[in-house]
């Protein structure tokens, strides 16, 4: 028997991991892992299970139209002109900014691409967002005003350089299962691993050190290492001197920040702060690897700084093993941000108040000139300002902070449209349903966590008339009088290449060869795995002084995170046996001594109550979380954790406090 293998870009994480798919009579009947980095010939338990969701039956087939209180199966044609038609009456009636836009990081480049050329050349605003407001935005902000890109500094193979890898907010073998390998194999070489975590995680176990902190107290401790490693000598001077501004200031006001100060703050030892600040100082090349235990807070952006304050001040950027390695958590995460799904920038982060002359020349088309709204400012605004919304391929009524109010908001719309592949909590609110492509039926690009753009190739067709959305999207282009003419997703690539200097020389025809990290202006530049090696986009990297924010009220401090069984909202891998199986439902994870107190054993139902909400699930007793600490996965419908989250927002990067929730937990029927 001969099977054909397709080779593509696993669809979960932002690792961006390349695989086989095995086809046999139009299904997908295996996957192998590439032996190409990152994978090498390893791929995750999700990765390995990629084709139980592809073929699943209850994948979403034929557009659908709501009428009353069922759905009725419905042509392309009539379903794309109700679109059209509802969208310009709104636009009519209540202006442009009544409308409003949320891609996909499951989406490929190309698609956020044009998504976000219909929102701002077709509905005429900048009512844009994607899933990187929920989860890295603090990243693009505070990376992007202190460095000039706000992305990952070096490829994930530059950690085999490390002397030292400090890992702050990122459960790492669950999450990003092969970034943790190339952090296994760097220990093996003799690197030293210091791990940051309220959780007492699997890569913690492996640690040098562990410094087990309160949740939320990441900038005292992140102060405090900086304080020791500058009262002991272990700053770059000449680093600081010729590359950066602001040191001054920090290197005052960090004085406060001993490691003692730190202790009463977040419980970390003062000898073991001194400890990993002298490992971090001392090491040749250092590394920091965070993912959203940092960011998803109300002070986000001042966590991420407080990263970057150390890297700078020890000189670890621009060289092989040093670096800050933000890990983002979808596939095309950081290529959503590429392309412009953002309320504030296009392409390749040129700002709208700096570049809208050059996108009109290139569109033809008058483009709005105020900033939009931000994700969650968008839902704020859903029923009153914001009468109309396109959804592509998320399910924010389970994944966005404060449910019950998210759902409120949708419901309250005029229109809603829902573009995806399985049905969910939010396309069961939507008015019109639209079925689209998996990552195994289209072609196209991706751009992993470390600024990697790869191909995406189709294995099989979409089942039923599912399209492709870099299709439905030109579609309505072409509905409301934009040229398009766009015969293929690598005519899109052209387009976006033309536009986007950092993308200037990718291309699919190039990409066939193997990924290219951007910034790749030119199709004769290789390509720049390393940031920074000769400098900094913004002429000198800048310092800037943050400050412990406060933390917890007294009661239980409610850590929301992810299974490394399932994905997300669960649409995709909770179709999977194998994966349902393991973890078939929500649990909170409970201090032993915590439980005894309360009466709880495990197995127990327990019910978990904020200020937004109320919620049940199944105690499991567990020392990897400290006394008056929970942690619960997100992923189960039946037991929505974002129903205890609030709106709270960062106030640079507007991203919603996920991480961290005080809560009150309770025997059920106590």
């Amino acid at each position: 028997m001969v099977l054909d293998a397709i080779e593509t870009t696993c669809v979960y994480c932002g690792c961006g991991c390349g695989l086989y798919l095995h086809v046999e009579d139009s299904k997908i009947i295996a996957v192998t892992p590439s032996m190409k980095p990152p994978a090498r010939g390893r791929l995750c338990a999700k990765g390995w299970l990629l084709h139980g969701f592809a073929n699943h039956p209850d994948r979403l087939r034929e557009p659908l139209m709501r009428r009353g209180d069922r759905y009725v199966q419905t042509s392309w044609s009539e379903a794309l002109s109700f679109i059209a038609k509802s969208f310009a009456d709104i636009k009519r009636d209540s202006g442009p900014d009544a409308l409003a836009v949320l891609t996909s990081a499951k989406a490929t480049n190309e698609e956020n691409y044009l998504l976000m050329k219909l929102c701002r050349a077709a509905l005429g605003t900048n009512n844009i967002d994607n899933v990187a407001r929920l989860c890295h935005a603090p990243t693009l902000f505070a990376l992007g005003s202190s460095l000039g890109s706000g992305s990952m500094t070096n490829p994930i193979e530059s950690l085999l350089h490390s002397d030292l890898i400090m890992i702050i907010g990122s459960n790492t073998t669950e999450q990003h299962p092969v970034v943790s390998f190339y952090v296994m194999e760097a220990r093996r070489n003799g690197a030293k691993i210091i791990v940051m975590d309220p959780r007492r995680t699997q890569i913690a176990e492996i640690a040098d050190l562990h410094l087990q902190m309160r949740p939320g107290t990441d900038i005292a401790l992140l102060n405090a290492i900086l304080n020791v490693v500058i009262r002991e000598g272990m700053i770059d001077e000449e680093f600081i001197r010729s590359r950066t501004d602001g040191f001054d200031e920090v290197h005052d006001r960090v004085a406060e920040y001993t490691p003692e100060a730190a202790e009463r703050i977040c419980g970390v030892p003062a000898e073991l702060i001194h400890d990993a600040a002298v490992m971090y100082g001392s090491a040749g090349d250092a590394a920091i690897v965070y993912a959203m235990g940092i960011t998803q807070h109300a002070h986000g952006t001042d966590n991420v700084q407080a990263i970057v304050n150390l890297a700078l001040a020890t000189g670890n950027l621009g060289r092989d093993g040093s670096g800050i390695y933000p890990l983002r958590g979808h596939q095309n995460v950081q290529g959503a941000c590429d392309m412009g799904a953002l309320p504030d920038y296009y392409t390749g982060y040129q700002k709208v108040s700096a570049f809208r002359e050059k996108f009109e020349d290139s569109w033809n088309v008058e483009l709005p000139a105020s900033q939009g709204r931000t994700a969650i400012e968008i839902m704020r605004s859903a029923g009153s300002e914001i009468r109309g919304m396109y959804i592509s391929g998320e399910n924010p009524a389970l994944s966005y902070p404060d449910s019950s109010r998210i759902r409120s908001a949708l419901e309250s719309l005029d229109l809603l449209v829902v573009a995806d592949i399985f049905p969910t909590e939010t396309t069961r609110m939507a008015d019109v349903v639209l079925p689209i492509a998996s990552f195994a039926e289209k072609c196209g690009t991706v751009t992993s966590t470390e600024r990697k753009v790869q191909l995406i190739r189709k294995a099989i067709d979409p089942p039923g008339n599912a399209l492709p959305e870099w299709v439905v999207a030109a579609k309505l282009l072409e509905i409301f009088g934009i040229s398009a003419g766009y015969d293929s997703s690598a005519a899109v690539m052209r387009e976006i290449a033309a536009l986007t200097p950092s993308y200037g020389g990718i291309s699919h025809e190039r990409l066939e060869r193997g990924g290219i990290h951007w910034p790749c202006p030119t199709q004769e530049h290789p390509g720049t795995p390393v940031l920074y090696r000769d400098g900094f986009p913004r002429g000198r990297a800048l310092f800037r002084h943050v400050d412990q924010h406060e933390y917890g009220d007294g009661r239980f401090t409610l850590i929301i995170g992810r299974s490394q069984y399932h994905f997300h909202t669960g649409s995709m891998t909770r179709r999977v046996c194998i994966l349902e199986r393991e973890v078939p439902e929500a649990f909170v994870d409970v201090n032993p001594k915590d439980a005894a107190s309360l009466r709880i054993r495990n197995g127990t139902g327990v019910i978990l109550e904020s200020e937004s909400g109320t919620i049940r699930a199944r105690a499991r007793l567990s020392d990897s979380v400290s006394s008056g600490t929970l942690f619960m996965p997100f992923h189960f419908r039946e037991s929505p954790a974002n129903m205890l989250t609030g709106w709270q927002l960062d106030p640079h990067s507007k991203i919603p406090s996920l991480k961290i929730t005080s809560v009150s937990i309770r025997r059920e029927g106590a």
